[in-house]
């Protein structure tokens, strides 16, 4: 028994130092917003009740019952006050769960609740559920989508990793109570990343999809797209409309998704999602930006070059290396404070935090992709010159010349 109570309070002390923990401020070059020097979830972050039998006559060498992988890939919300991620958590047996972490800062201090989330089942069961967008809408409910996945019967009988991902719904009003509704209806063979539009479109509710021909490979799916469902209840999409697609030679060449829902403004609706190109260590997932027109949800009109979020540091490290993924933010009561919540190497939750008015600048006035290293070399001398002229200095005095052969 002393043994028991002395690794019981051991597991106690530790974990309450690491949600005691305060997060400290990084600030980065760019300017455009704080990282901080601790993840805000870990797998170390969920609760002892879940990963431990604490009954000494059931379980007296203490040893962990419940195995938690890794804790990522979170939607997010402020509700009744306090900043809540719903995260993805992932067990040893490679199943995936929600749970509701919150805090009352929104950049340390997350604790989770007592319980995971039950999501009720369709009539055809998820094997897996995971990346959870938490989207307060206009008509009252708070939805949560997410991607269901389910294994491809049709694969062949050796193929145990063939899978099928669509898009599926649930619902809520105090985050203790879901109704599952069906899953998302479109016209591509599988679906990922989709996000519900805040408000209703012309009286329909509006998706962001991201259509694609595998469970993996985005295939033909040619990016971001946009469709209208007249009932969420059975949400049916007939038409995809690519509102971003993928391009040749950028940071979304190999496939690209929406993350959180967009935000409104008084210049457009900002976005953040991920886009995805290969490499030959293999696939490299960032965050980047765009604006579409407030009356035209289809039409991108500013979208800054590159990337915006790249993984730096242990965020390049863990189970999928080399990425970072956001499906969460929330823009505070102030309309002005943003918190970023983005996963990295599908491991644990960071946070990064700014404000509205630097991510508008960001977003209006930086330069955008003229796809060619020429016009990066084009870009690069205006702001050169720009800055020469400034500070009073002489202006540059390269030459160019081409031969032709």
């Amino acid at each position: 028994m002393h043994d028991y109570l002395t690794r019981f309070n051991w597991l106690k002390d530790n974990y309450e130092s690491l949600i005691k923990k305060n997060n400290q401020p990084i600030q980065q070059l760019s300017g455009l917003y704080v990282r901080y020097a601790n993840p805000v979830l870990t797998a170390a972050h969920t609760p002892l009740i879940w990963r431990y039998d604490l009954n000494p006559a059931t379980n007296p060498y203490l040893l962990e019952r419940f195995g938690i992988n890794a804790v990522f890939n979170a939607g997010a919300i402020k509700f009744n006050g306090k900043y809540l991620l719903m995260a993805r958590v992932e067990g040893t047996d490679r199943k995936s769960f929600f749970a509701v972490a919150e805090s009352p800062n929104g950049i340390d201090h997350f604790r989770f609740w007592d319980c995971p989330v039950l999501i009720p089942s369709t009539n055809i069961p998820d094997t897996n559920i995971y990346d959870m967008r938490l989207v307060a809408h206009e008509d009252g409910w708070i939805y949560g989508i997410f991607c269901t996945e389910r294994k491809d019967n049709s694969a062949p009988e050796g193929d145990q990793s063939a899978a099928i991902a669509q898009c599926g719904i649930a619902r809520t009003k105090d985050f203790k109570k879901w109704e599952r509704l069906p899953d998302l209806i479109t016209t591509s063979p599988q679906q990922r990343n989709v996000v519900l539009h805040p408000e209703f479109v012309n009286g329909k509710y509006a998706f962001y999809t991201r259509p694609q021909d595998s469970f993996i490979e985005a295939g033909k799916g040619g990016g971001i797209g946009f469709g209208l469902a007249d009932d969420i209840t059975h949400a049916v999409v007939h038409k995809e409309t690519i509102v971003d697609k993928k391009i040749y030679h950028t940071v979304y060449e190999a496939k690209n998704g929406a993350g959180p829902a967009p935000i409104k403004t008084n210049y457009g609706w900002l976005h953040l999602a991920h886009g995805v190109r290969n490499t030959a260590a293999g696939l490299r997932y960032t965050l980047y930006m765009f604006m579409t027109d407030l009356n035209d949800l289809t039409k991108v009109i500013h979208k800054p070059a590159g990337y915006f979020i790249a993984p730096e540091g242990e965020e390049r490290l863990g189970d999928v290396s080399n990425v970072v993924f956001s499906n969460g933010w929330i823009l505070d009561d102030d309309g002005e404070q943003l918190f970023i919540y983005y996963a990295s190497s599908d491991t644990r939750m960071h946070v990064a935090t700014t404000t509205l008015s630097l991510i508008l600048d960001y977003v209006l006035h930086h330069p955008e992709d003229g796809f060619s290293s020429t016009t990066s070399v084009q870009t690069l001398q205006c702001i050169i010159e720009h800055n020469l002229a400034y500070l009073n200095q002489p202006a540059c005095t390269t030459q160019h010349t081409i031969t032709n052969p």
